[in-house]
């Protein structure tokens, strides 16, 4: 229970901060309105009416294809660039970081604590693209029925977005000035979205950026969410959550490794 207690006072001051900040709130919000509007309406003005999704049967228009990859996008670049990793930078720069750790606080519980934190932020913006996704005709149409497709898109949510923040944690542990911490995930964030099958099909790719593909955990969890918004999909919803959850697992353990070595 102290444990509990303890990752629960960290995801507090994380969202604390969070609504504190009025801009980053506003911002939160309509951020993904921005991007739906201007990637899904634009994209799919540009590219017609439907798209052939290679690897599975079925066609489905580039909104609906966009909307799940949208999903993971957001995660990551919300987890690696905007949350949890630069709250541990600010905390280590002002010198906070050093009162909770001299603090009889497990450091797994301060890892998992923010890392929530930036979970929490990622999961708002999911439903406000889900929300804004549904007035523009979008619908959880996927063969599994809306309360199951709803659930596993929170879940696939939540698992890869506690990864990519414990990821980024794990790079701020190690990083001394915010500045390099941005050049790092910044310079990672991107291929990784890029390489997901967030904006466009994977399966048509040349070998080798298919390879690269496939070894990107994001992939996994765009592929889960675009199942649950389509039916459509490139591998077994096994191995995606499978991948995803072993993510996370994952970073939670070289995470808590590489913070015994923080001062």
């Amino acid at each position: 229970m102290s444990f509990l207690t303890d990752v629960y006072s960290i995801w507090l001051r994380e969202m604390t901060r969070y609504v504190r900040a009025r801009s980053r709130v506003v911002i939160s919000f309509v951020q993904p309105m921005a991007w739906l509007i201007i990637f899904g309406v634009g994209f799919s003005a540009s590219l017609g009416s439907s798209l052939q999704f290679a690897g599975s049967t079925g066609t489905t228009n580039y909104l609906d294809f966009l909307v799940p990859g949208l999903l993971g996008f957001m995660a990551i670049l919300n987890s690696l660039t905007s949350s949890s990793g630069m709250s541990f930078m600010f905390d280590k720069q002002f010198g906070f970081l050093k009162e909770i750790l001299v603090a009889p606080v497990a450091r797994s519980s301060i890892l998992l604590g923010k890392a929530l934190g930036g979970t929490t932020t990622a999961m708002i913006q999911g439903i406000v693209v889900v929300v804004v996704a549904a007035l523009l005709g979008v619908r959880l149409s996927g063969p599994l029925g809306l309360p199951a497709a709803f659930a596993l898109v929170v879940v696939t949510m939540f698992f890869i977005t506690m990864g990519f923040s414990e990821l980024g944690m794990s790079f701020a542990s190690q990083v001394e000035s915010i500045e390099g911490f941005q050049v790092v995930v910044v310079f990672l964030a991107l291929p990784l979205s890029f390489l997901s099958g967030a904006l466009f099909p994977v399966t048509s790719l040349p070998g080798w950026m298919k390879a690269l593909v496939d070894i990107n955990p994001l992939t996994y969890a765009v592929d889960a969410l675009r199942y649950a918004f389509t039916g459509l999909h490139a591998y077994p919803l096994t191995l995606d959550f499978g991948v995803v959850v072993g993510f996370f697992i994952l970073m939670t353990i070289i995470g808590t490794l590489l913070f015994r070595d923080v001062h």
